[in-house]
């Protein structure tokens, strides 16, 4: 990695189509288990789709499931099918199907979540701004049976991978964004490197971090570069019965605190926990409380989430700590 240090200057931009630049969708999938949420991700994002845009579905290592998407998008003429040629996990896809993006923004989309109306366009809308290199959407918890469960706190829904109380309610600049619903300039990615194969998931483990690392060494490499949180890029992001346990729950919190330990080997602590203080010193805070209250006025049920506020804090504390240690 680099540690040449450049003020931004932007590319020039090129428009495909009179009203926006064009802009290629990138979907990067791993299991026949997810059939259907990559063929609902992909129907979601094709009424946005302008005459020159693209999607590139990337699979990670899966033959049996390119085998299937080939087939079902055969003479699709907007949509290729590539595998990931690097290594194997989210990282790895990713830098696959930017490689082979043939437009500058390139827009990240999970293969488990589905765009909202004008997503596509506000993404693009907000990249037009000269400094900005990326933008991050707003991805919104599809809970199974559209029911949060009753514990489980709105400030720790960056656990199931959406936005989460905390994040700037109207379009802001932030450290980071979220991997969910995420665009970067191609250029931009070309001058400071690739996703690091060194943190993300690989399959089911939840592991992640992965943009967050990528955010802060473009800020580190590029003074000057802006990225901006969206609240108008709405997606549905699903949740499984699995991942509304106690026991995922905790697995995914300690997980990130190892996944921000290696961060801060990559990038430094001081940028890699940036946001993290203000998270843990002022939003935490405001969710016991909010708990306690409830349950001075007799809500005992109240008392959940703010139990969940404190082992979740805990076990991100304790996977830190953990990777932190390990070398």
């Amino acid at each position: 990695m680099t540690t040449d240090h450049h003020v931004y200057t932007p590319v020039a931009r090129t428009y495909g189509t009179p009203l926006r630049e064009p802009v290629s969708v990138l979907i990067c999938a791993y299991t026949m288990r997810r059939w259907d949420d990559v063929l609902a991700a992909v129907d979601s994002v094709r009424p946005q789709l302008g005459g020159r845009d693209e999607v590139i579905l990337v699979v990670d290592h899966n033959a049996e499931l390119r085998a299937g998407l080939e087939a079902r998008f055969a003479g699709t003429p907007w949509l290729r099918i590539l595998s990931n040629t690097g290594k194997q996990g989210l990282s790895g896809a990713r830098n696959t199907g930017v490689a082979a993006a043939r437009h500058d923004i390139v827009i990240f989309l999970d293969d488990d979540a589905t765009a909202e109306p004008g997503m596509v366009a506000a993404m693009v809308l907000a990249m037009e701004e000269e400094r900005v290199v990326a933008v991050g959407g707003t991805p919104l918890p599809a809970w199974p049976a559209a029911v949060r469960p009753w514990w489980f706190p709105p400030e720790f829904d960056w656990v199931v991978g959406c936005a989460y109380v905390g994040l700037p309610t109207r379009r802001a600049e932030v450290r980071n964004v979220i991997g969910a619903v995420m665009a970067f300039r191609r250029g931009v990615l070309d001058r400071v490197g690739p996703f690091s194969t060194e943190v993300g998931r690989v399959g089911t483990l939840p592991l992640g971090c992965e943009e967050t690392e990528l955010c802060i060494r473009v800020r580190q490499q590029l003074p000057g570069a802006v990225i901006y949180h969206l609240p108008d890029a709405r997606v549905r992001h699903r949740v499984t019965p699995d991942r509304t346990t106690w026991r995922y729950f905790l697995s995914r919190c300690y997980s990130e605190g190892v996944s921000k330990a290696m961060v801060s080997r990559l990038v430094g602590s001081g940028d890699a926990l940036s946001t993290e203080r203000r998270y843990v010193t002022r939003i935490l805070p405001r969710a016991v409380g909010r708990s306690l209250l409830g349950v001075a006025r007799g809500r005992l049920a109240a008392a959940g989430p703010g139990v969940a506020v404190l082992c979740g804090l805990a076990a991100t504390g304790a996977g830190y700590l953990r990777g932190s240690l390990t070398r």
